[in-house]
């Protein structure tokens, strides 16, 4: 059954990087917005005439905490209907239809093998929620490796807290890599990154979240490294 829609207002508003912005969103009519990290949401945009084709889905890069304030980041898409209203219309106060939460990307009940989190662009909204549900609530794990890949390092989204997580939490790796740019930090594309970090390890499990294309060619690779289709759990921007 799905979430019925209720109204949401934009709180909050922040330029994170020259293409994406943070939305902080309050759902109003609930005293807190319960969800899973690494669900999402879909808001109703005044873009067209038809319901679904006004529909556009964004994971929650928050994580639960008891309120109803969720945080959005959104990056612009040249031609994009839904993202060219929200850069241009929304502000704060503006108030939003918005159904959710929905999807089953989400973190397992239990997490005894390495866990490799691979990700392009927004698609760090999910792990960015998972990591710090996982911090606060101690939940038990083994390695996890997050790797995040972008053009530039003004397009590292959450870096500063990432990095810092990194350096807090015991059996959290964070491998940014970035495709344009030298840097002291890696460079490239994601794939020789866990693969490297992964041919040693047979038991492992792989969330993949990110541009059609990165998705695809991850799941590929890592299937010709050998693992299961059954240890690849994927989610797709675009």
């Amino acid at each position: 059954m799905l979430p019925k829609w209720q109204k949401a207002v934009v709180k909050k508003i922040e330029q994170a990087t020259p293409g994406t912005r943070r939305y902080w969103i309050e759902l109003p009519e609930a005293e807190s917005f319960d969800f899973k990290p690494g669900q999402f949401v879909t808001l109703d945009l005044p873009i067209h005439e038809k319901r679904n084709k006004r529909w556009r889905s964004y994971s929650i890069a928050s994580m639960p905490n008891g309120s109803n304030i969720i945080e959005l980041v959104i990056v612009y898409m040249d031609g994009g209907l839904g993202t060219d209203y929200i850069f241009s219309n929304i502000e704060v106060g503006s108030e939003l239809l918005l159904r959710g939460p929905q999807g089953v990307f989400v973190l397992p009940d239990e997490m005894p093998e390495d866990l490799f989190m691979i990700c392009t662009g927004t698609g760090i909204a999910p792990f960015r929620s998972m990591i710090n549900y996982i911090k606060k609530n101690l939940k038990p794990h083994n390695n996890i490796y997050l790797i995040f890949g972008t053009r530039t390092k003004e397009d590292l989204l959450y870096y500063d807290e990432l990095k810092t997580l990194d350096e807090q939490m015991e059996k959290f790796q964070y491998h940014p890599t970035l495709s344009r740019e030298k840097w002291f930090g890696r460079t490239g594309y994601v794939h020789p990154v866990y693969e490297q970090l992964a041919k040693d390890k047979p038991n492992a499990k792989f969330m993949l979240c990110g541009w059609k294309v990165m998705v695809d060619e991850a799941k590929q690779r890592i299937l010709d490294m050998g693992f299961d289709k059954s240890a690849i759990h994927l989610e797709l921007y675009g």
